[in-house]
């Protein structure tokens, strides 16, 4: 299957879908937004990364920042922070001192000599999270590079800005099947126009949306029932 330009959604809700269904939908069917402190510094860390020329060399690997990206078989469109290209067609030495050049994976860029691969980059504010929904982002950009370039991505990586390091991603088939599988469900939650109810967890605290979303509020209680509560507790 493949979806239509019009049938596009936001690359970056793949990260807020697997971290929550509920916060995806908030965001990304209801437009609903609210800032904190972690999500200002991250809205900086993204605009940082885009604010430089859009490519820069350095050696033998080329940074493109803010590229615009898309793919029709996962239906998501959206913009990298950075795109690494490594050059792969170079010469390197064997163990025994002498020099060989291995058969190189790699596509041609308009302007640049030899053979490359892209490598996306995520910037993220704080650390590394159990479910992985930050790896399946990146691996969302790789779907989209290998699409518009035909080409076989094998790795990225994610820089944590909490302890400043880079960990890199390995696309492996279950990643790329959790991808898909997403992007499956969030094109048919967006259809059919559902939000998925709140269920109360640890993360809930660090939410920007909390107070949106209503995490506290039991099914069979009301909205009128849960902001009386919290007026009470604020007094």
């Amino acid at each position: 299957m493949e979806y239509s330009e019009e049938d596009f959604l936001q690359l970056s809700g793949i990260q807020h879908y697997i971290f929550c269904r509920r916060q995806w939908a908030l965001i990304h069917l209801e437009q609903q937004w609210a800032e904190n402190e972690r999500t200002v510094d991250g809205k900086f860390m993204h605009e940082h990364a885009h604010d430089a020329a859009s490519h820069e060399k350095r050696g033998s690997i080329l940074i493109a920042r803010g590229m615009y990206i898309h793919s029709r078989q996962l239906g998501l469109s959206g913009q990298c922070d950075i795109v690494e290209f490594h050059r792969t067609d170079l010469t390197v030495p064997d163990e025994d001192g002498s020099s060989e050049t291995h058969s190189p994976e790699g596509i041609p860029l308009h302007g640049y000599s030899g053979l490359w691969l892209p490598y996306p980059v995520e910037y993220k504010r704080g650390h590394a999270k159990p479910d992985r929904c930050d790896e399946a982002q990146v691996c969302a950009q790789a779907v989209c590079l290998e699409e518009m370039y035909c080409c076989h991505v094998h790795y990225g990586a994610i820089y944590y800005g909490q302890n400043r390091r880079r960990i890199e991603v390995e696309f492996t088939e279950e990643l790329r099947e959790t991808v898909r599988k997403s992007s499956i469900e969030m094109h048919d939650l967006y259809y059919k126009g559902y939000t998925p109810k709140a269920h109360r967890r640890k993360c809930c605290e660090s939410c920007s949306l909390m107070e949106q979303c209503m995490p506290e509020l039991p099914e069979e209680g009301s909205v009128a029932l849960y902001l009386q509560r919290m007026k009470e507790m604020d007094a």
